[in-house]
């Protein structure tokens, strides 16, 4: 059974921790944004710790995150940053407490490893969205997207692509899963890796070949996974590396080579991802994609 942690209300604590990478500088504004909302911020020791690249050695972030998980009065933990780092720590992260009081975990990027395996392991919905490190760069929607996800406002996206490939169109009904598509494909063959069969996976990836991303396309093609959606979102696919010898294929259509000859949905330029209209996700949440060729809609 699929569980679903308690909405926010004004008052409510949530906690900011940093998995992974270090804060290169302060985070004030963001937290400015979560106190007008009504919220309590209790701040990690990660969020100005800093070892080498990371937000503190692997032991302090294993800590700082324990300590939340396990911290009933806190209703949600947001990563400060993604970056790398999250999976040097989550096979020493205890989720007794987490499963018997389940709260929202924020985050994208490196944090997609948190968000799949708490779904995989023990069903908890989570939210793909936007991070303090991003707040000051983001849209205002893709901010209120998240606060109507943490507080159980209605939550619908109609969007319009404008890329160059056509939406395949299709009405699909299922589990949404999905994020960042490095560490989706890092995550195969591991505790925390999701079952694909029957979902609707959303993609994105930042700084990236377009022959990695072929790669990790033909290999989650290879491993059966693709056939099994029941749905396709693309989303950014941005600050691709160029390479002295072109690849030939954006990533986008890169993509549909790889699924064309699937019947489900499909739809491009969905505003997830490392884009400053990064909206937020509810990993693990039943919804409906509808989409035609230029138009998708997204009904939780």
């Amino acid at each position: 059974m699929i569980k679903q942690p308690a909405y926010l209300k004004k008052g409510d604590k949530v906690a900011i921790v940093c998995p992974a990478k270090k804060l290169p500088h302060s985070i004030n504004y963001a937290i400015a944004i979560l106190e007008d909302w009504g919220l309590e911020v209790v701040i990690g020791l990660t969020v100005t710790a800093g070892y080498h690249q990371f937000a503190g050695d692997d032991s302090l972030r294993t800590k700082d995150l324990q300590t939340f998980l396990d911290d009933p009065s806190i209703k949600a933990i947001i990563a400060g940053r993604g970056g790398y780092g999250t999976v040097r720590i989550i096979d020493d992260l205890d989720f007794t407490a987490f499963i018997a009081y389940p709260k929202w975990i924020v985050g994208f990027s490196d944090i997609t490893l948190l968000l799949s395996h708490i779904y995989a392991q023990y069903q908890v919905q989570s939210i793909h969205a936007q991070m303090p490190y991003t707040f000051g760069n983001s849209t205002k929607e893709a901010l209120a997207s998240l606060k109507t996800a943490l507080f159980g406002g209605e939550l619908i996206y109609e969007y319009e692509s404008a890329g160059e490939i056509k939406n395949r169109p299709g009405i699909a009904e299922g589990i949404l899963i999905g994020g960042n598509l490095t560490l989706l494909v890092m995550l195969q063959g591991s505790a925390s890796e999701i079952d694909y069969t029957d979902k609707i996976l959303f993609l994105e990836d930042i700084g990236e070949h377009e022959y990695a991303i072929d790669r990790m396309m033909r290999m989650l093609k290879r491993s059966g996974k693709l056939e099994k959606l029941k749905g396709l979102i693309v989303g950014a696919f941005n600050e691709v590396s160029v390479e002295d010898i072109p690849f030939g294929s954006s990533p986008e259509e890169v993509i549909w080579e790889i699924v064309k000859d699937y019947d489900y949905p499909v739809c491009f330029d969905f505003p997830v991802g490392h884009i400053d209209d990064n909206r937020a996700m509810l990993v693990g949440r039943e919804v409906i994609l509808n989409v035609d060729y230029l138009i998708m809609k997204i009904t939780y």
